[in-house]
């Protein structure tokens, strides 16, 4: 059976969405409480799950995290996404910082990427990291998929970026992600796997699906006959104009 779909389903769109929730006369306790923090806290195990359902995480690894007002809710670290429960979700501030969120439970250790690129990108709603087995091949074999090849891939995700290696959840990690995160939605870790942002948190998620599908095409179609040609510019440019219209960047 497939996956029931979240209340927050929205089309993958990247339009940033038209208010943020900003409560600064909130304590980080009272925000993680809050009508809007349960709702995101859905979200990030539904979209946890569906990573999960996808195998684009195993064991623990991968995690999520969400913009609420000036904090981060993540997910904890040494949990399977595939069974999150909203009272594991916890709350961290700008600076990594744990404030609010109920033990045993503590931040991802990867929070520092996420929050590079929140910082790099004032629209980025969500965060996704997982290590889909299509696109984390590339990120070993140290390719970025070719561009140009698929419509979807071409309107949805843009350009991919390839990051360089640094450890999980060093400072060096979040300031490798910084410059790529403004012009790139969906971006590949070397010899670790893959990174995407998006307008909510099923953006995200969505943004990492098609990323994941248009690696295991193109490294399918790679053992084909036949020549596999890029789309014609011109109708690249159309895809291009098209993203912008939707307020894609790059």
């Amino acid at each position: 059976m497939p996956p029931r779909r979240s209340r927050a389903s929205r089309p993958t769109s990247s339009r940033p969405p038209a208010s943020r929730p900003r409560l600064p006369g909130s304590s980080p306790a009272a925000l993680l409480r809050s009508l809007t923090a349960t709702e995101l806290k859905e979200q990030l195990c539904e979209m946890g799950r569906r990573c999960w359902q996808r195998e684009f995480t195993d064991g623990n690894g991968g995690n999520l995290s969400a913009r609420l007002g000036e904090f981060f809710l993540c997910t904890p670290t040494g949990v399977s996404k595939g069974f999150l429960r909203p009272e594991m979700l916890v709350l961290v501030d700008a600076t990594g910082t744990q404030v609010a969120g109920t033990a045993p439970w503590h931040r991802t250790s990867e929070i520092h990427a996420h929050l590079a690129i929140y910082r790099s990108v004032p629209e980025a709603a969500a965060v996704v990291h997982a290590h889909p087995v299509h696109a984390t091949a590339y990120a070993v074999a140290g390719q970025i998929p070719p561009a140009g090849m698929l419509t979807e891939a071409a309107l949805f995700l843009g350009e991919i970026a390839l990051a360089p290696y640094h450890l999980p959840g060093s400072p060096e990690l979040g300031e490798a992600l910084a410059p790529l995160a403004p012009r790139h939605q969906a971006i590949l870790l070397a010899h670790h796997g893959a990174i995407c942002w998006g307008a909510s948190v099923e953006d995200a998620y969505f943004k990492m699906e098609i990323l994941d599908s248009t690696c295991r095409t193109l490294a399918l179609a790679a053992h084909l006959p036949g020549q596999r040609a890029a789309l014609p510019v011109v109708e690249q440019e159309k895809l291009r104009t098209l993203r912008r219209q939707l307020g894609m960047p790059g």
